[in-house]
């Protein structure tokens, strides 16, 4: 059963890099340059999703994961310590901020 496509993704990339991207799809022995393009970012796609899920396996995880980023934690004492260090360290090394 044929696979129907209703929605499209414009993109503006280079000459060289529409080249680029056009030898490798003759390479490979795709029909179109769409058909591998499609390919190339739907095998990439999942690749994310999956190196995704290794480190956040579930949903609680995930929901954790961003609540912290969203809602940090109010620094401890031993956090404001090792900022203090990693400051002085970059001054006596000449680190500007």
């Amino acid at each position: 059963m044929a696979t129907i496509m209703n929605d499209r993704i414009d993109v503006r990339i280079s000459k060289e890099q529409k080249e680029l991207i056009k030898l490798a799809s003759e390479l490979r022995g795709f029909k179109s340059l769409s058909e591998f393009i499609v390919f190339c970012v739907n095998a990439e796609a999942k690749r994310i999703i999956k190196e995704n899920d290794n480190v956040l396996k579930t949903i609680d995880d995930k929901r954790i994961f961003l609540d912290a980023l969203l809602n940090p934690p109010v620094p401890n004492d031993k956090l404001r310590e090792a900022q203090l260090k990693y400051l002085k360290f970059n001054k006596a090394n000449g680190v500007s901020d």
